[in-house]
């Protein structure tokens, strides 16, 4: 049976992939097979990926809230739009969970001219810039201009020296992260270029994706008890990972949430790190 995929391209359905997403989101074995068995019931010639995604997030959502939540991780990413900043903040908060000392909106003199880094990290006396390229649909990729470009403004600010976490630091290395994808020029020039790169599935093993799952670091829009209006508030509240929530409810009663909700609200949160 043929698929339509995001991109408009029209590939055979892939039943492994399907099941290695629902396995992600952390449904057991029998949860699995029943929605293998009620999407395949469902499905026609030319269904869409995104509507194959909406079959498997409802029958999840009836199940868990929690397996519907990270289900949901990719579209929860850009949730985190329409400009991206809150991106950024996020991507801050992965780096930090791996150790880093993190900042963000920074605004450096570079040699010739003044540039705006999205985030700063340092670890171990190594200071790198962080580029972040946000898309508010799957179809955005960034391709090899996005690359080029950003070399040529490493290049300006690694010619001075920057007071960011301490006096006179040098830029040593740069990141380019995206939501989505790099087209395979983008990936090969970075390479040549010495800049590393991380989007929702490169590198393999230590994407965006990977480091979500590992740490347990999940943004607070993939959360299906709360209303996008809510998430909006809990992010300019600076609440941007599930685990927040947990760490500190208050902000839940800050946007004035019912008590009732809140614990509906909360056992999803702790489904979603895995905490019961």
């Amino acid at each position: 049976m043929k698929v339509i995929k995001h991109s408009g391209h029209v590939v055979p359905f892939d039943i492994e992939k399907l099941k290695l997403s629902l396995q992600k989101s952390g449904a057991d074995a029998d949860l699995i097979r029943e929605c293998l068995v009620q999407i395949q019931n469902q499905m026609y010639e030319g269904i869409t990926t995104k509507q194959i995604y909406k079959l498997a997030f409802a029958i999840l959502k009836k199940a868990s809230n929690g397996h519907a939540a990270r289900y949901n991780l990719r579209y929860a990413l850009q949730m985190l739009g329409p400009a991206g900043f809150f991106f950024e903040k996020f991507i801050s908060r992965l780096y930090a969970a791996e150790g880093y000392k993190t900042r963000t909106n920074l605004t450096l003199q570079g040699k010739c001219v003044s540039h705006e880094v999205d985030v700063a990290l340092k670890k171990e006396n190594k200071l790198s810039m962080v580029e972040c390229k946000f898309h508010s649909s799957r179809e955005g990729a960034s391709d090899v201009k996005v690359p080029m470009y950003i070399l040529s403004r490493f290049n300006d600010l690694k010619a001075k020296q920057h007071t960011i976490f301490s006096g006179s630091e040098n830029i040593d290395s740069c990141i380019i992260v995206t939501n989505n994808r790099f087209t395979k020029d983008a990936e090969n020039f970075a390479i040549c270029s010495g800049i590393t790169l991380l989007s929702w599935d490169y590198p393999k093993n230590n994407s965006i994706k990977n480091k979500i799952d590992k740490g347990g670091l999940y943004p607070i829009t993939c959360l299906t008890t709360l209303s996008m209006v809510e998430k909006e508030k809990l992010l300019i509240l600076d609440q941007i990972l599930v685990k927040d929530l947990i760490n500190d409810s208050k902000s839940l009663h800050k946007i004035g949430i019912s008590e009732n909700r809140i614990r509906n609200v909360l056992k999803e949160a702790s489904q979603i790190c895995k905490l019961i």
